[in-house]
């Protein structure tokens, strides 16, 4: 298992396969990392499909108005809605969109990140400085590697559960 060294600031996602351990990085991206922390503990990522899942690129997911599997889910327009809270200012960055980065996924205005982020597949460096940036897989990568492609896929993969490390006993 990962050496956990800061459970507030890490994220334990359980996929169909396993768990996939991601650091946060608040000193990157701090409102982008308090928001993550804030639904998870809420539950709201709990049973959220990846609806954009893209071979060679990335998985995406987080829309926890329209991607419930569990709660009105809407295959026709996840990817299209947020959570309740207001949407994130760029926190743009020199990290890299590398392999196992978690970016946040937004629409044309840069200001517009909410609820859904993405998981690279591999270096997407077009992405660096327009793109959030702010954590990165640490363990577990395999089991995005092993998420159902499509867009959206035909059926969807989800995450099972996502909460913040330091809550787990």
């Amino acid at each position: 298992m990962a050496e956990i060294k800061d459970p507030e600031n890490t994220i334990l996602m359980e996929l169909k396969d396993g768990t996939v351990t991601i650091q946060l990085m608040p000193d990157v991206a701090p409102k982008h990392c308090q928001r993550m922390k804030e639904l998870a503990r809420a539950g709201a990522y709990d049973n959220v499909a990846f609806h954009r899942v893209i071979d060679g690129f990335m998985a995406q997911t987080g829309d926890v108005q329209h991607a419930n599997m569990e709660k009105d889910y809407n295959p026709g327009r996840a990817g299209t809605g947020g959570s309740d809270l207001p949407d994130l200012p760029a926190e743009f960055s020199r990290i890299p969109h590398a392999r196992g980065s978690l970016g946040a996924a937004r629409s044309q205005n840069p200001n517009s990140a909410n609820s859904q982020f993405f998981i690279s597949f591999k270096d997407n460096d077009f992405l660096n400085g327009q793109y959030t940036v702010y954590g990165q897989v640490i363990e577990g990568m395999e089991h995005v590697d092993a998420i159902t492609r499509g867009e959206p896929p035909a059926n969807p993969d989800r995450m099972i559960s996502v909460k913040v490390a330091a809550d787990v006993a």
